[in-house]
């Protein structure tokens, strides 16, 4: 550990295949980059990150033996929009593949954005627009950038295009999102890097009313909170050895990309001695946010935050006391910009353990003796900002095998001028003068499970109640109904929580005590679906959405649920072409792709910063194991 903080030490060179790439092979790629005969200076790096060696290597590999490694690079050609992935090898400092692509849109980088809204506030005619609302210096204005997704003009197809949504500050530490500028914004090319036009729809009085939610801003504080301390006084019980994480009987490598952020590898669970893998691989895959705001500066606010922007680089740098709590360490994570420079974030992984309440408990009411247990959890997390919201992405670790997965939705809602006595059937007023607007968050975990092995068979698994009968004689019997799902398209399903639907992931060749297939099964949360008419442009670009579960053979080439490159895609990549050839996935190496969404009505409770909402899933073994694997856990030491 660093004297400083509790952030772990790093290791210079990479222990294991998995490690995410140091700065020095950052750089390294970088060099191999800019004397590639097909590089040219105005390409711009969109990501950077480790070529996730094949399965075979990772689950073979020994300490001390040989390290293969290579990255995967995705370029943008601005000259004539054509995308390239390279794959460089760092043994030989050579480029292994350069492939060219045409008609796809990478993700947007940091820099892009920044250079946009630079351009748009220099803009004389954007200028003269904003003093029509009353704001005189543009520099004042906070502006995202958003893809234009299926909304291009005919003529405009092909084109990098975004374009920008505007809001004041009437101080300098202001809410801007209190000011909405309202039917006016730019569109630009980010490859010619020139505005395209400025569409002003009209001009809506902007609201004065200050968002500031600070504490001077706030006034008189609570008092009668008294101290919380979280102690370990003999340190955390998890060992972190770069990054690998151990913890009771758990243990994980971790990692993390541009794009997804936080990564989970090889899962598993030591049971007697013998480590019995659950998972291979983790994440969430994609993040997709549709706004119900038909409006002319509403109607095309539909972001896919993980594959249009990539929430790697958003992550923060997380805080003790304030973000995380108790014995915490901390990683950094090594990215680059689109210049191939590496940077870090400082501690963006956070560990920790955390008391989760009861365990288990029982009383006997004859001897009147008790025993019980404190459930405690592993804690990794991490916390992104994607312009106004925080997501902040959580996998918890229980004693009792279970894995949860938990997304807390926080920040500032995004918002729109109301003009004074108007309302909206499309959002909820939060002042006189401001509404939110009604949208969604659809979260796309990718499960590439490995349930002791890799041959797997995904069951549906319900209860119902049979009809009356010798079955039924009285009415009150119900029976699970476990249906093994063959092919990938009878694993396109929705949850249904009337039934007590779920889905279990189980080895039949591993059988357990009672001679059933040892399995995990996934159990749904809260959830919703798309509120999108069969005709809508984004339906067809978020096809995966239609359900919330999709089993799919493993293939390394098919990691995100939308196609490797949604930005601005008309649609049909990704899962639903995959799924066409409805290939077997029984016992065999599966990926299960889990889609839970949070239906947000906002509230003014959620202004002027929104308290966390909660959403996620969580994975329970079934059979895995042959009791209570939670039973050798030592009573509290102060238990009456």
């Amino acid at each position: 550990m660093t004297a400083s903080s509790n952030r772990a030490e790093a290791p210079s060179a990479p222990r294991h295949p998995l490690d995410p790439l140091t700065r020095g092979e950052i750089d390294k790629v970088s060099a191999v980059l800019r004397s590639a005969p097909g590089f040219h200076e105005r390409m711009r790096i969109v990501s950077l990150e480790l070529c996730e060696p094949p399965k075979e290597i990772v689950l073979g590999y020994r300490a001390g033996d040989p390290i293969q490694r290579a990255a995967f690079v995705v370029l943008l050609d601005p000259r004539d929009g054509a995308t390239v992935e390279v794959v460089v090898s760092l043994a030989d400092s050579a480029v292994q593949s350069w492939r060219r692509l045409t008609g796809v849109q990478p993700a947007l980088t940091p820099e892009e954005i920044v250079a946009c809204q630079a351009l748009v506030r220099a803009d004389p005619a954007f200028s003269a627009a904003l003093r029509a609302r009353g704001v005189e210096n543009p520099e004042t204005v906070t502006m995202e950038s958003w893809t234009l997704g299926g909304f291009e003009r005919a003529e405009e197809i092909g084109r990098r295009l975004v374009w920008t949504l505007c809001w004041g500050r009437n101080e300098p530490d202001d809410n801007p999102y209190a000011h909405p500028i309202d039917g006016l914004c730019a569109i630009v090319d980010l490859n010619s890097m020139e505005i395209v036009r400025i569409e002003d729809h009209g001009v809506v009085p902007m609201p004065k009313a200050h968002g500031k939610f600070t504490p001077e801003a706030v006034g008189t504080l609570r008092s009668d909170l008294k101290p919380l301390a979280i102690t370990q006084p003999e340190g955390p019980s998890f060992e972190l050895d770069g990054w690998e994480l151990r913890w009771q009987k758990w243990s994980m490598r971790i990692g993390f990309t541009p794009r997804e952020g936080l990564v989970l590898h090889t899962i598993s669970y030591d049971d007697g001695g013998r480590r019995r893998p659950i998972l291979y691989r983790a994440s969430y895959a994609e993040l997709v946010i549709p706004y119900g705001d038909p409006g002319p500066s509403g109607y095309r606010r539909n972001a896919f935050d993980i594959g249009e922007v990539g929430i790697g680089a958003y992550a923060n740098s997380l805080a003790l006391g304030c973000d995380c709590l108790g014995e915490v360490r901390y990683l950094d994570v090594d990215l680059c910009d689109n210049r191939g420079h590496a940077f870090t974030i400082r501690d963006a992984v956070c560990i920790h353990e955390e008391d989760a309440g009861l365990l288990w408990k029982h009383l006997d009411a004859q001897t009147g003796h008790v025993e019980v247990r404190r459930s405690r959890r592993l804690v990794v997390s991490t916390i992104v900002t994607v312009d106004n919201y925080e997501y902040a992405f959580y996998w918890y670790f229980y004693q009792d095998g279970s894995i949860e997965s938990e997304v807390k939705l926080t920040g500032v809602v995004v918002t729109a001028a109301l003009p004074p006595g108007e309302s909206s059937p499309y959002g909820r007023r939060l002042t006189d003068e401001l509404m939110a607007p009604h949208h969604q968050h659809f979260f796309t975990a990718r499960l590439d499970m490995m349930v002791d092995g890799l041959d797997n068979t995904v069951y549906e698994v319900h209860t119902e109640s049979p009809p009356l009968g010798p079955e039924n004689p009285y009415g009150g019997a119900f029976v699970t109904r476990a249906t093994p799902l063959l092919c990938e398209a009878e694993a396109q399903q929705l949850i249904d929580p009337l039934s007590a639907r779920r889905w279990r992931i189980a080895n039949p060749a591993v059988l357990n005590a009672v001679g059933e297939p040892v399995a995990y099964t996934l159990l749904p949360g809260e959830n919703v679906l798309p509120f999108l008419r069969p005709e809508a442009p984004l339906l067809r670009r978020v096809g995966h959405l239609a359900k919330h579960l999709w089993v799919t053979p493993f293939d390394p080439a098919e990691r995100y649920p939308a196609g490797d490159y949604p930005n601005q895609h008309p649609g049909g990549a990704g899962l639903v072409e995959w799924t066409r050839a409805n290939r077997s996935i029984e016992q065999t190496d599966v990926v299960v792709w889990y889609t839970f969404g949070s239906h947000h009505v906002s509230r003014p409770e959620d202004w002027p910063v929104m308290p966390v909402t909660r959403a996620g899933f969580m994975l329970k073994p079934d059979g895995f194991f042959d009791r209570n694997p939670a039973l050798d856990v030592p009573p509290p030491e102060r238990c009456h």
